[in-house]
């Protein structure tokens, strides 16, 4: 076995796009096994490797994590990606769960059937811009650096970029009423890991297709 984290998922974004992007970030290598049909995932169950029988799974430094938000965390504290302090940490935590909750809105879009797409997106759209987006815009402004936390890169900074980019694919001009997100999507954008994991070729997983919801709710449901 490799060094190197092997992420177990399906091959799309989901709960493990933002695990990808913390890795991309922390210029740290990572291997995929991807759920093809619904019996990977059973074998997965079945040997004892998803310790609440669900991915995402990541397999490093010896441990099986689960729960996307243990990962993060455990990735984010190893590669100083978590602030200087608790303080620091309790911030980077409030905000992170504030775009947690704006990214499951985004992710759920592709799954609405065709009758509740319409109010999905607006309620999506008007969460983003009114509630979540002002905040943001918010700390960047009073706290005057080029990170949201502290000033250095966090992984609020890299998930921040990750919804951001998410919002526009539904709604190109979402951040023209916030000027300073939009310098902040740039600046964080060209840090070298960053730009890298932007490239066409990278491990980023495109948007969700409507094929790819049957396929996934074959493997899950």
């Amino acid at each position: 076995m490799s060094g190197k984290p092997k992420l177990h998922y399906f091959n799309g974004r989901g709960r493990m796009e933002p695990i990808r992007w913390l890795l991309a970030a922390a210029g740290v290598e990572f291997e995929e096994s991807y759920l093809e049909k619904k019996e990977d995932l059973t074998k997965l169950q079945k040997d004892g490797s998803l310790l609440f029988q669900q991915v995402p799974m990541v397999e490093m430094d010896g441990m099986k994590l689960v729960q996307t938000r243990a990962i993060a965390n455990y990735i984010a504290t190893k590669y100083n990606l978590y602030g200087k302090d608790l303080k620091e940490r309790a911030l980077i935590d409030m905000y992170v769960e504030g775009m947690f909750d704006l990214n499951e809105l985004l992710m759920a879009y592709g799954y609405q059937p065709a009758d509740k797409k319409e109010q999905h997106f607006a309620n999506m759209i008007d969460k983003a811009t009114n509630r979540y987006f002002p905040v943001f815009e918010k700390v960047l402004k009073d706290h005057g650096k080029d990170f949201l936390v502290g000033n250095q890169l966090s992984r609020a900074d890299v998930q921040l970029l990750e919804i951001l980019l998410m919002a526009e694919e539904f709604k190109a001009d979402i951040l023209a009423r916030f000027p300073l997100l939009q310098s902040f999507k740039a600046r964080i954008s060209n840090i070298p890991t960053i730009k890298k994991f932007l490239q066409p070729g990278s491990q980023r997983k495109p948007p969700v297709r409507e094929e790819d919801v049957a396929k996934v709710i074959k493997i899950f449901y």
